[in-house]
């Protein structure tokens, strides 16, 4: 897995928005005094976030230490200790929320998708994200949605084409939105949103390379599988959730997009506790 490239930026941002003009509170502890801690992890789960735990420290102070137990992608049991860290306890304490912070959050996101993964286990399908996820962390949430086992669906506005609802009836029609965009932009994929058997057929006829099967019903979306052959990428999408995705898998599918997996997310429990 490759690590986004703007961790620096992302975790100085955090650190500004933390720590500010200064931490007062570290003030009150020796500025020589040396310490050591560990963080637990209370909840089982899936590890995302080492990089940007470290570049936290990295940025505060580079003389601490860190050592890991685990590794990105790595399965966790509740009360595991991830990481030993030992330096100055001024520069431990600083860096300690925002260090957590992006751990708890990224290994939840990992967490949820391998739910998905693990539920449709046996299946081609694949589970993949959306740009349904918290501001200025999207690539870092997408990072940890493959440390779960899941795939990337486009990153932004940018790198593929999705023509929606409302893309539509404004072009005035499917096939209007899929021509223009293949002379606009010939060397970008492109996927079209259907609600209906023939927006569908419509959008297969026009050459959308993916066609999203958004709000299906099962009878329908297996319909539509049979109609395509494998001729087309197809990918559900809409209300899908841990109770409904192994039957949506089964229909044959190729993906199944989840927003969950980055925006209904519950942090994972970690703490920092310091030896004496």
């Amino acid at each position: 897995m490759k690590l986004p490239s703007n961790i620096v930026e992302q975790v100085k941002s955090a650190l500004k928005e933390d720590i500010g003009s200064g931490d007062v509170t570290a003030d009150l502890i020796p500025v020589n005094n040396q310490s050591s801690a560990t963080v637990i992890c209370r909840d089982p789960a899936i590890l995302s976030g080492v990089a940007w735990f470290n570049e936290v420290f990295q940025q505060i102070d580079c003389d601490v230490k860190i050592n890991w137990a685990f590794q990105d992608g790595d399965s966790i049991e509740a009360n595991s200790i991830l990481c030993t860290l030992t330096g100055n306890a001024r520069s431990l304490l600083s860096g300690e929320r925002a260090a957590l912070n992006f751990v708890q959050t990224l290994s939840a996101t990992a967490s949820l998708t391998n739910q998905f993964v693990k539920a449709i286990a046996g299946t081609k399908a694949r589970i993949l994200d959306t740009r349904k996820t918290l501001p200025n962390l999207r690539e870092a949430q997408k990072y940890a949605v493959l440390c779960g086992g899941g795939k990337n669906h486009r990153i932004g506005l940018y790198d593929m084409i999705l023509i929606k609802e409302n893309h539509i009836m404004a072009a005035g029609s499917i096939s209007n939105a899929v021509n223009q965009a293949k002379q606009l932009h010939p060397d970008i994929r492109i996927e079209v949103e259907t609600e209906t058997m023939d927006e569908f057929r419509e959008a297969k006829k026009a050459g959308a390379d993916i066609i999203m099967l958004d709000n299906f019903d099962l009878k329908t979306m297996r319909e539509a599988v049979i109609e395509n052959k494998g001729k087309v990428t197809l990918e559900a999408s809409g209300g899908v959730t841990l109770e409904t995705v192994r039957a949506i898998a089964e229909t044959g599918v190729d993906f199944i997009s989840v927003g969950q997996i980055t925006k209904d997310i519950y942090a994972v429990d970690l703490s920092m506790r310091f030896e004496q």
